[in-house]
């Protein structure tokens, strides 16, 4: 018996909808130093961004985002200088919209 549509959606969390974005952010990788980041395009589970430096699968980093903060989160795939990373935790939806409106301002 296969997978029912409904529970592909809830397998797969890309299917999220993301907000492009354009947005230089601090960030540091695993040994804490600074990075050169580029938020591509994020959601308030996660982000893809570009970055020279090359990361694992699970790799930590931490970033920091106008309204949210600091945030934690966790490398989930990494490819050709861009990369995908999901939130310990997701940012509420009241500052997630503030949020937005902070990068896209800034774009």
């Amino acid at each position: 018996m296969g997978l029912s549509i409904g529970n592909l959606a809830i397998a797969d969390d890309r299917q999220e909808m993301r907000d492009d974005v354009h947005y230089r952010a601090r960030a540091f990788g695993p040994d804490a130093r600074q990075l050169s980041f580029l938020v591509v395009n994020i959601s308030p589970h996660g982000l893809m961004a570009r970055c020279d430096t090359p990361f694992q699968t699970g790799d930590r980093l931490r970033l920091v985002l106008p309204v949210a903060g600091t945030v934690a989160a966790e490398v989930r795939w990494s490819l050709g200088g861009r990369l995908g990373c999901q939130f310990d935790r997701a940012i509420d939806l009241a500052a997630y919209y503030e949020l937005i409106a902070q990068l896209l301002k800034s774009k």
